[in-house]
Parts: C-alpha cells; structure tokens; sequence
C-alpha cells in the first residue's frame, strides 16, 4: 500500500474520532413541552322540576300523562317551579287542577297557571274574586261584534244604542242615540268557547261573556232591557289600563260614571 494513500486513511481515522469526542460532549436538546391540559368544566348541579308533558291549552283538565319530571338546572330554577326534592307528590297532587292559562310543552309548571275547581265549572274557576260573568246576546254573524273577530280574553267598550223618547217626540221622528256605558272590558267566552283553539282567528256565536264588577253587571242588564248592545274591540296594549264604567241609570237626572275608583255625576245624553 503506498504511503499516500495510508496517511489519508489515518487523517480520516483521526478526523472522525475527534468529530465524535466533540459531538459526545454535547447537551442533548431539550424536550418539548407538554400540550397544555384544560381544566374539567365543574359540574352543573341539577333539580327535578315538574314540567308539561306536551303543549296544554287554557281549560284543559291535568291527567298524569301530561306532566313529568324534568332535570334542569338548579341556578335557573325559579322560586314558582315546582321542585321533586321539596314536593315529591306535586305530580300526583297537580293531577284534575285547570289550566288558566296555555303552556308549551316543556314549560315548568307553576302553581299561579293552574285552578283547582274542586267541582265547579271552569268558567267560576277561573272568575277573579269579586267579579261576576254576565252574558249578553250579539248576533251570530258579528254585526254588532267588529265583524265576529272578537275572541275571548279581548278587551272591549260596550256600546247602548236605543231610541231617544223626548227627542223623537219633538222631532216628530224616530231618534236613535248610541253612547259607550262600559270601557276596556274582558271577553271571557264567545258562545260556548273560552279561547282559541287550533289557529282557528274568528270565534262566533249568540253570546258573548263578559267579566263584570257587580255594578256594572247591573249596568249591563239595564242597558240589554232598554236598547241593544254592541262590542267594539280594543287594542291589545289597552288590557293594563283602568278601565271607566257607566254604573247606573239614575233616572231624568243622569248617570254616575265612575272614574279609576272616583263617582262622577253626568248629565243624561
């Protein structure tokens, strides 16, 4: 072998060696640092509340199927709900009340929306204390109710129309004079039907059922005797007004009109 060819065998001999010393004295990197662990969300604390079972309309009589017991979240549970943890029975209790007003299914079920009617009727059961339902007759086909699109739980004025004795008898003619006795009343039912049902928009019949205050029922039953009645529907935002009464006749002197609980004596129209 030629002395050449041996010295660079040796020079790479040495070259490697020393490569390797150096490369061995060396840090290894560092390791990666690990992926960041999210913290468990904490657990949401749950009550069983009592709930409807599927969507009820006003009137309809509790049975045990239209109720169950639902999970939902303790913080978002109202004070109304009816909870299992504080009334294990309600669902066995809630059973044969009335329902005053429509719920959605899955909506909890509060005690102020259902009436115990303890064998009466739904329309006692859900008269406020104090008042009275007087029905007065209209006429079928809505000519004197804004066309028949007057539904129950509507507010109306009731209007009078009747003949003027005292000015027909000077006009030698017959005199007809309308005016308004009663403002912003309840419709509580229209015929046999107390609320809407199936999206059905025009509720007729021969009656309309109106929620009264005793002096005013009396009002309303005069007024049918001496001339005929007529409702004239109100907007929905006038249902949180005071509403103004006529109370009664008082003869040729006039009538009391009472006012947000103040009497007024009026001249007779």
């Amino acid at each position: 072998m030629k002395s050449s060819r041996l010295l660079l065998i040796s020079v790479a001999v040495v070259t490697g060696a020393g490569a390797y010393i150096v490369m061995s004295g060396r840090e290894p990197p560092p390791a990666p640092a690990p992926a960041p662990v999210a913290a468990p969300a904490p657990a949401i604390e749950m009550v069983e509340v009592l709930v409807a079972a599927a969507e009820l309309p006003m009137g309809q009589s509790l049975k045990a199927p239209d109720l169950r017991w639902q999970p939902w979240p303790k913080a978002a549970a109202g004070d109304g709900f009816l909870q299992r943890s504080g009334a294990p029975t309600a669902l066995e209790d809630t059973v044969g009340s009335i329902v005053r007003s429509p719920l959605l299914a899955g909506e909890p079920i509060r005690r102020e929306k259902l009436i115990k009617a303890n064998g009466s009727g739904f329309l006692s059961a859900i008269l406020p204390s104090g008042m009275r339902a007087v029905a007065i007759t209209i006429d079928a086909r809505g000519a004197n109710t804004a066309g028949g699109f007057i539904l129950p739980n509507d507010r109306v004025d009731v209007l009078r129309t009747y003949r003027d004795e005292d000015s027909s008898r000077v006009g030698g003619g017959d005199v007809q004079v309308s005016d308004t006795i009663l403002t912003n009343i309840r419709v509580l039912a229209v015929g046999q039907t107390v609320q809407e049902r199936n999206g059905e928009r025009v509720v007729t019949g021969d009656t309309a059922t109106l929620e009264l205050t005793p002096s005013q029922a009396e009002a309303v039953t005069l007024a049918q005797k001496v001339g005929q009645l007529s409702l004239a529907l109100r907007s929905l935002a006038d249902a949180g007004q005071t509403a103004q009464a006529v109370v009664e006749p008082q003869g040729e002197g006039g009538v009391t009109v009472v006012r947000y609980g103040v009497a007024k004596q009026m001249p007779r129209r």
